[in-house]
């Protein structure tokens, strides 16, 4: 977070009588002879606002009336301003006219309102002209440093003028520190980490801060290296830092929430996600005077709700993203807005990837098919499961349906580059060339005629087009790299492009730009032509496109089936040696060694003939094998007569 501005604050502090107190009795003893005494008021008005008693000194501007309201203005902008009053302090500054001290109150209000186009220009309409005390020039560059970057952070970075650090951004560590926030901004890390480290010590070296300042000042420092070394992955150096950190000594509350919110999003501190809620919310509540921007306002609530999923409140997180999601129309390209709904996606599927997740993320497309954030989650998840086509189904519809609205927030969505990108990169994927100069070529066709057009999303349209044979898309080609050049002429690759495309069309227009580009000869100098002819060219490959159908194809080899290994059906007990019973197919009471249990067993066996004689004198048996048995009698009237009476 960027310092914030305190000039007024030391202009009124500037006094010739140092004893504030003083003057507040000798305005108490003069207004009790005379309530009226406007100058008595005024100068009571002054003496509160030197003793930081805003409140005090707006009742007394209230209690005078309209003629003292009239006389200190000024005085009534800046305590506006101190208790947080933004619009009303901007609103009767600017209504003071030909004064610097009302500039740099109006300034000042711009900036907590967020409104920082209108606070750089004050601050570069002050610079311009002739500073009123010692030492404004380098509060108007602390301050103005201090705007830029919250303007980057407001992806209006075309409104800073300076793109690259000085050397009078090094000479403070107040500089140093802003210059860094615009390193961030800008996601230049390695640099902000360098500037964080002079800013540190620049602070350490100062000798009219006293040593608590100089803590307070190296806390805010050190809350945003936390940051900075979090993002770059140094997780090691970034742990020892955050142990250094101690929040209680930090006086702003929002800088401790911000320090907070830094140490908790370590990887080392996550592994109990119920603590890290639990601290989250231990936060207090900030005041008017000291709230967030949006932007950290707006991550902040982003991390409160992922830390609700990582502890199952599913139910909650749904229902308040819905809520957010319904106040906000869509489609938008609001990175707030776009990372709502994917959380709001994350609660539905319960934090499940792949199949489990689209299963329940892709009911809630139907009720709402313009959202952005669920269509890119949708894709992601796709992508994840390495369902390439149907990620270009699911974005191919969401643009089809942009590009029959009418509206021009929804064309600007259209063709945001972000979602171009992400088209062109699952056309790449599948080796769809043509798909890409399309919709590079729509994409660029629609930006050119914007006043803030992207400028790579035209150098990808322009590069793609040239591949092209077709004679119109090398004229579009042309045209891009055409505009590109008119803007800035110094940019090597509009420039190289804009040779390429007049080539074969201009040769003089390509002749005359040429020699601004670094000569061939002195681009393979360093080149050895005959380790490279020996080496090969090697052949980049690229992706097969998908199949339309799910069938096998005429060319295709079927695997060899796998055999099936039975289970052996052996015994467990078995022996290739022995020779193997021959009646072992029969059951059990045929074969030859049945030997049946019991009398009766035995008396009904002996009945039986196993190719013996019958006990019947003359009748005579055939000859049974041992593989089947002949009963004795058969039914008839023998066997009737053997049946026993029951007793009566």
């Amino acid at each position: 977070m960027a310092s914030a501005p305190q000039t007024l604050s030391a202009l009124l502090k500037r006094a010739t009588i140092d004893d504030h107190e003083a003057v507040l009795k000798a305005c108490n003893l003069e207004l009790r002879q005379s309530k009226g005494n406007l100058e008595a008021q005024h100068h009571k008005c002054v003496a509160l606002l030197k003793l930081d008693r805003y409140d005090d000194a707006l009742r007394v501007l209230e209690e005078g009336g309209d003629l003292l309201k009239e006389k200190a203005q000024l005085e009534r902008a800046y305590a506006l301003y101190k208790i947080g009053e933004l619009v009303e302090a901007k609103t009767i500054a600017g209504a003071i006219t030909n004064h610097r001290g009302a500039r740099h109150i109006e300034a000042q209000a711009s900036y907590r309102l967020e409104d920082f186009s209108d606070a750089s220009a004050l601050y570069k309409d002050l610079s311009n002209s002739q500073t009123a005390f010692e030492n404004e020039e380098n509060d108007i560059r602390i301050n103005r440093s201090a705007t830029d970057a919250q303007l980057e952070w407001q992806l209006n970075g075309h409104l800073v003028l300076g793109k690259k650090t000085g050397r009078q951004e090094l000479e403070a560590f107040e500089t140093a520190y802003n210059a860094a926030c615009i390193s961030i901004a800008r996601g230049e890390l390695n640099q902000a980490q360098f500037l964080l480290k002079t800013a540190k010590d620049l602070c350490q070296s100062l000798d009219d801060l006293s040593d608590q300042d100089k803590d307070v000042e190296l806390l805010s420092i050190s809350t945003q290296q936390l940051f900075v070394l979090s993002a770059l992955g140094k997780l090691e150096e970034a742990g020892q830092l955050a142990s250094e950190i101690t929040l209680q000594n930090i006086p702003d509350l929002s800088t401790r929430q911000i320090a907070q919110n830094n140490k908790l999003t370590l990887a080392s501190t996550l592994t109990n996600p119920y603590l890290s809620h639990r601290l989250f919310q231990t936060t207090s509540a900030l005041p008017k005077t000291d709230k967030l921007f949006d932007f950290q306002a707006n991550l902040m609530q982003q991390n409160s709700l992922a830390l609700d999923l990582l502890i199952s409140k599913y139910t909650g997180v749904a229902n308040s993203t819905l809520k957010i999601l319904s106040e906000h129309p869509s489609p938008t390209l609001s990175s707030f807005t776009n990372g709502i709904s994917v959380l709001n996606a994350a609660s539905h599927a319960q934090t499940q990837l792949g199949k489990l997740g689209l299963k329940e993320i892709l009911p809630l497309l139907e009720k709402r098919p313009s959202d952005v954030g669920l269509v890119l989650t949708i894709v992601q998840l796709y992508i994840l499961t390495n369902n390439h086509g149907s990620a270009i189904i699911v974005l191919e519809s969401f643009l089809k349906r942009l590009d029959e609205s009418t509206t021009a927030m929804d064309q600007d969505v259209r063709f945001a580059p972000g979602l171009v990108a992400v088209l062109v990169s699952l056309y790449t994927l599948q080796g769809r060339k043509s798909h890409i100069k399309s919709e590079l070529a729509k994409a660029a066709t629609y930006w050119r005629h914007k006043s803030k057009p992207s400028k790579a999303l035209l150098q990808a349209a322009g590069l793609s087009l040239l591949d092209s044979p077709r004679p119109e898309d090398l004229k579009a080609a042309s045209d891009i790299f055409e505009s590109l050049h008119a803007q800035d002429p110094n940019d090597r690759f509009a420039t190289a492009g804009y040779v390429a495309a007049h080539a074969t069309t201009s040769p003089s227009k390509a002749n005359a730009e040429a020699d601004k580009l670094t000569p061939v000869k002195r681009l393979i100098a360093g080149i050895d032509i005959a380790a490279l002819e020996s080496a090969g060219v090697p052949h980049a490959e690229t992706a097969k496109p998908a199949p339309t159908t799910r069938k096998r194809g005429l060319d295709d080899k079927s695997k060899p089936a796998k055999k099936r290994v039975r289970k052996s059906k052996r015994p467990a007990d078995y022996d290739a040696s022995k020779v193997p019973d021959l009646d072992r197919w029969l059951p059990l009471k045929e074969r030859a060694s049945y030997r049946p249990k019991g009398k009766k067993g035995r008396q009904k066996v002996a009945a039986l003939t196993q190719g013996g004689v019958s006990e019947k004198g003359n009748e005579s048996t055939a000859v049974v094998p041992s593989e089947g048995v002949v009963k004795a009698g058969g039914p008839g009237p023998a066997s009737k007569a053997k049946k026993k009476k029951g007793k009566k």
